[in-house]
């Protein structure tokens, strides 16, 4: 008989002593319990003792978390936190100084575990560690513990980052400006600063005038990529909180250093593979720079200035080899019939006063600004362009500035200009890193091959809209290659004619093609539970297989994993925390915690997830919100869950409803199975091709008159 749900199975380790198996009851005051286990030992003023996890956490048991033991748990007997606390709290301030590292060391450890660190910061502890850190007395190791300690005391969120001293921020900026320093203190210094300018409008300023950009670009020309991924993730947090005047200034700045070059040379195209986290880093510094177009994005042009106006000229002037005439040459309606011929030539909408084709925002500005730079920059290819069409066929004319304002649009849509950079995101693009000017030469690249595109398609002023779509599809699907150049991506463009897109489209349209005959919905109907079974085991298999998942703090992003996969009977989830990324799969054994399956009550996703609600990061993050999943197991307990990428969302999402006998909806399940059926069908159908398939099948013959004609075997 199974025991009551209430009743937990435990070992109790005690130092020095045998380890006790013994039964739980959630029911009883955690405090009992503990009395009752000191008992045991006789082991007097149990209100000193706590219980903690026995394994890498080290995690204190609280009346908050005990419902997180599991049957078969190991647990330890240990000092209460507020004792532990005030034990640390004395021996870091100890003459001795191995007494004081111990110490120095044990609270890094401890640290991690809210309970503690609530006790310690009760004891005024945040402010001893910086006093330490101001006098300038520990270096090496000591200081490395010290800075530990105090990151992780103060992502628990408890402390306000708005209550240090000018002192203590010039001390750990120190601590980043010297050019021989302990890596371990410069990961954690460059931290803090990162949180510092994160979490308080205050300490960003105060930060700005400690470091500089020049000061932290040497640490990008080192070999560890742990620094190198801090340092970045310093000057992004710079640029994301800079006032909007100031950023301009900034990026002048980056420039100056040769920030964009220093990162393709020694992160890049080093000899290291990137990391997801550096990646992620590369991808927001890229989002930032690209969100500096987002004020002549949204600028309309004023009609009436004439400065403006001024760039249309040099338009004109550089396609037609003209100079501007004197207002006094010839008759102003003469003037004005020019003008128009030619902006008609340049392909503007307005031909009167082009002006006007400005004022669209998005792109506004920033499209006569790509033109003006295609201008300069590539002025045989503009000239040719606007001069090959404006001697077409009225009806085959690509209009070069109707085209250029449709593209730049086209452009900040796909680069998500003025958008907020993701939480979680890693996808940066190589090329971009490779020109000072590169949203502007991405724009010469497509320009070309949109004229190209519509040259291939024939295509008329009623096809624009048509073309437009086929560009855009040719620019995804070279940039979804991560071309490490803009020459590569301008050579994938070149295998990608619309010839070719017309071919790929047409295998994808055959491969999703779905026949609407009678017979072959039926043999659909007939094939699909097969097909949604295999996809149900793949789900399976992937989740016994496992997957690492990050934790998210609201406060900063932190290297802390945590793995989860299913036992290979598909009776219990395993999870358990990581200090590192794992390569390859992580053993059953070594993941401490236990989810019977049977136990699970509902999977519930995005914003009905209580970690979506409670952190105001994640509730803000769109693209977080859309990868967290929750699992509902007993009352109103929960497992919570943020997945890598989309891929891993609908696996995991799709796993879980199976376990459940539920229905697996997500787009990978409608994608596979599309797929799958696609290709079954067509090994099915292969003996039929080219055979007409009736929409009805061929009416049943009458009965002969006689049935003289059998064969007697007899």
């Amino acid at each position: 008989m199974p025991p009551p749900a209430d009743i937990v199975k435990v070992a109790i380790e005690w130092p020095g002593a045998f380890p006790k198996l013994m039964e739980i009851d959630q029911k009883k005051p955690l405090s009992s319990i503990i009395k009752e286990v000191c008992e045991g030992w006789s082991l007097g003023n149990h209100e000193n003792f706590a219980l903690q996890h026995a394994d890498v956490t080290n995690f204190y048991i609280t009346e908050k978390n005990r419902n997180e033991i599991k049957n078969g748990a190991i647990l330890r007997l240990t000092s209460s936190p507020a004792q532990t606390a005030q034990q640390l709290h004395e021996k870091i301030q100890s003459s001795s100084m191995d007494a004081k590292l111990e110490a120095l060391k044990d609270l890094a450890n401890s640290s991690r575990d809210i309970t503690f660190a609530q006790e310690f910061i009760n004891l005024d502890g945040i402010s001893l560690l910086t006093q330490m850190v101001e006098s300038g007395t520990d270096f090496g190791d000591m200081l490395s513990f010290t800075l530990t300690a105090f990151v992780e005391l103060m992502d628990h969120g408890i402390v306000s980052w708005d209550t240090f001293s000018p002192a203590f921020i010039k001390k750990i900026a120190s601590y980043v400006n010297k050019s021989a320093m302990d890596v371990a203190v410069l990961q954690r210094s460059l931290a803090i600063l990162e949180s510092m300018v994160l979490n308080s409008h205050d300490l960003y300023q105060k930060v700005a005038q400690e470091i500089t950009i020049g000061q932290l670009i040497p640490h990008l020309q080192g070999v560890d990529q742990d620094i190198q991924t801090y340092t970045i993730a310093v000057i992004n947090a710079l640029f994301l909180k800079a006032p909007e005047e100031k950023r301009q200034e900034m990026a002048n700045i980056l420039a100056q250093k040769q920030l964009r070059s220093i990162i393709l040379s020694n992160v890049i195209r080093s000899n290291r593979s990137i990391n997801s986290e550096m990646a992620h880093q590369l991808y927001v510094l890229q989002v930032l720079t690209f969100n500096l177009l987002e004020d002549r994005m949204r600028t309309k042009m004023d009609p009436q200035d004439q400065a403006q106006r001024d760039i249309i000229f040099e338009l004109r002037r550089i396609a037609f080899d003209v100079e501007c005439e004197p207002n006094n040459s010839g008759s102003i309606e003469k003037r004005k019939s020019m003008y128009t011929r030619d902006y008609k030539k340049l392909g503007f909408i307005n031909h009167v006063n082009p002006a006007v084709d400005f004022t669209q925002i998005p792109p506004g500005m920033l499209a006569l600004d790509n033109m003006l730079y295609f201008a300069k920059h590539q002025q045989d290819a503009y000239i040719r362009i606007v001069l090959e069409n404006s001697s077409r066929e009225d009806k085959h004319e690509c209009p070069f500035g109707r085209s250029s304002i449709e593209l730049t649009k086209m452009l900040c849509e796909i680069l998500k200009v003025g958008e907020l950079p993701s939480e979680t995101c890693p996808d940066f693009h190589p090329m971009f890193f490779t020109h000072d000017r590169s949203f502007e030469e991405f724009f010469c690249i497509c320009i070309q091959l949109l004229n190209k595109t519509w040259k291939e398609m024939r295509a008329t002023s009623e096809d624009f809209n048509k073309v437009m779509q086929v560009v855009k599809d040719q620019i995804m699907r070279a940039l979804n290659t991560k071309p490490n150049s803009l020459d590569q991506f301008k050579s994938k463009l070149q295998n990608l004619s619309y010839t070719e897109i017309l071919k790929i489209r047409q295998s994808e349209r055959m491969n999703q093609e779905d026949f609407q005959s009678r017979p072959i919905l039926e043999l659909r109907e007939k094939i699909q539970p097969e097909i949604m079974e295999l996809i149900r085991q793949q789900r399976l298999n992937r989740l016994c297989e496992g997957t690492c998942f990050r934790k998210i703090s609201s406060r900063r992003r932190q290297d802390k994993f945590w793995y989860c996969r299913l036992s290979p009977n598909h009776k219990v989830l395993h999870y358990g925390d990581l200090e590192e990324t794992p390569q390859g799969e992580v053993p059953h054994d070594s993941l401490q915690e236990k989810l019977p399956v049977a136990d699970i009550k509902a999977v519930m996703t995005g914003k009905d997830c209580p970690h979506t609600k409670e952190k105001g990061a994640l509730k803000q993050n769109k693209e977080v919100l859309e990868l967290a999943f929750s699992v509902l197991y007993e009352s109103d307990e929960y497992l919570n869950f943020i997945a890598p990428d989309k891929h891993e969302y609908c696996v995991w999402t799709d796993g879980l409803n199976a376990l459940l006998g539920k229905e697996m909806a997500s787009d990978l399940t409608k994608s596979d199975l599309d797929t799958l059926l696609s290709m079954e069908m067509k090994l099915r159908l292969l003996d039929l091709e080219n055979i007409q398939i009736p929409e009805v099948p061929p009416p049943i013959p009458k009965e002969p008159s006689n049935y003289d004609f059998v064969y007697n075997c007899k």
